[in-house]
């Protein structure tokens, strides 16, 4: 049977602190956190709740939509153009007990409400002491918004597409202007079509755009082809951030085939820096210069190595030719002036805050994901950047992120964390 957005909000058992059937429990309310600064998180997610693309799709496409089903075991799924796509909450482990962490909600009852809701996420965010946050689609549009399109009916895919962006802008951003910074899923399947698609959302608000890593692995145009040109040069033309969230290419870091599970999380942060020397040697930050690129979910302790590594290759690299005197700046200039990198928890990389530039560092809390530092990430970032000077730290709670999404914060709020 379909699940409308009612049902789900009547629902009791979404209590906190309760269990669903035995299996997720979550644990005890926590108190809002002290405020030590004004935070703005670069990156956390959504889960699509089931009435995203409600009424936002044409008729005559409306029953190929995605729509949310409970299937006969009691989990939900969704189903979009008869394919069921079957987890409604990837990650979304927020608030469960760490042991909890493998197992994967089915349910929408199975997760944290904040994690779909969002005036529930605005509560979390009050209560975690996050003041404004850049959130980024889940399992069902894939983080670049590729499942919606890759392989599907063209314009079916592009209902898809812009429902979700008009879901994002109207409700989940547009519910709470201040606190929101609206990222759009780009059109992929066309980059002049994706492109115009830009510069319309520009005019309607939108401040960013979340795009793959690594579209040859998603079996497009790798970045070195010049196909996304036209794409680049809108973002540039509009402002538009270019967001690269690690595994929005579908992939991540590997090392053998046999080794264990961990071996991922330990080296994530390694496709942040693959994709950084990609784009950097695409030479679309030389094409366009005025172009901003935030290395999403990707940490900031590569950084300081990987600009030592490209300085150093500079000493030969007229055997290879791929980096040219003509274009006058050298490749870690371009990264330092183009790119942008996100700490999660990286304590022991701020003492490389000069070498990295200061203005280029973002925080981010991950919520609702496993990584997250909800609730405690005022804490945490007191522990990790509490003896930095003032302005450092100002700038890397808050300010940077202010200035890099053009997205102004209240003198009041800036001054005070507990204004908000």
């Amino acid at each position: 049977m379909s699940i409308s957005f009612e049902d789900l909000t009547s629902d009791r058992s979404f209590t906190t602190g309760g269990k669903v059937d035995g299996q997720a429990s979550f644990l005890p309310e926590p108190t809002r956190q002290e405020r030590y600064y004004t935070l703005i998180s670069a990156d956390d997610h959504i889960v699509e709740p089931p009435d995203t693309f409600a009424g936002r799709v044409p008729a005559a496409l409306a029953e190929r939509a995605p729509k949310v089903v409970e299937k006969a075991d009691g989990s939900e799924v969704w189903v979009y153009d008869g394919e069921e796509i079957p987890n409604v909450g990837f990650n979304a482990v927020v608030g469960r007990p760490v042991s909890e962490y493998s197992f994967e909600p089915t349910r929408f009852d199975e997760m944290r409400r904040g994690a779909w809701d969002i005036h529930a996420r605005v509560a979390d965010m009050d209560l975690n002491g996050v003041y404004a946050s850049v959130n980024f689609p889940s399992f069902l549009p894939g983080f670049c918004g590729q499942r919606l399109q890759l392989g599907r009916d063209p314009q079916l895919a592009l209902a898809a597409v812009r429902a979700w962006n008009d879901w994002h802008l109207e409700v989940w951003a547009g519910s709470y202007p201040d606190r929101i910074i609206p990222c759009q899923i780009p059109w992929l399947l066309d980059p002049e079509v994706g492109a115009a698609e830009v510069r319309r959302n520009a005019e309607r608000g939108f401040k960013a755009i979340t795009f793959s890593e690594a579209p040859q692995k998603l079996g497009l145009p790798s970045i070195h082809s010049g196909h996304w040109d036209p794409i680049m040069a809108a973002c540039e033309e509009t402002g538009t951030v270019v967001n690269l969230h690690i595994g929005s290419s579908g992939s991540s870091p590997a090392t053998s085939d046999d080794a264990p599970p961990d071996t991922v999380g330990v080296l994530f942060f390694g496709y942040a820096m693959f994709a950084a020397v990609d784009w950097l040697y695409s030479k679309i930050p030389v094409r366009f210069p005025d172009l901003r690129v935030c290395m999403s979910e990707g940490g900031i302790g590569w950084v300081a190595g990987l600009l030592d590594r490209l300085d150093h290759m500079l000493t030969y690299h007229d055997m290879y030719g791929t980096w040219t005197p003509d274009i006058g700046l050298t490749p870690a200039e371009v990264l330092k002036r183009n790119f942008w990198f996100c700490a999660v928890e990286d304590p022991s990389s701020f003492v490389q805050r000069e070498r990295i530039g200061v203005s280029h560092i973002l925080l981010e809390s991950d919520y609702p994901h496993c990584d997250s530092t909800w609730p405690h990430t005022q804490e945490l970032v007191r522990r990790d950047i509490g003896g930095l000077p003032a302005e450092d730290i100002r700038r890397i709670t808050w300010q940077n992120a202010a200035e890099l999404y053009r997205h102004p914060v209240p003198a009041e709020v800036a001054e005070d964390p507990n204004a908000f």
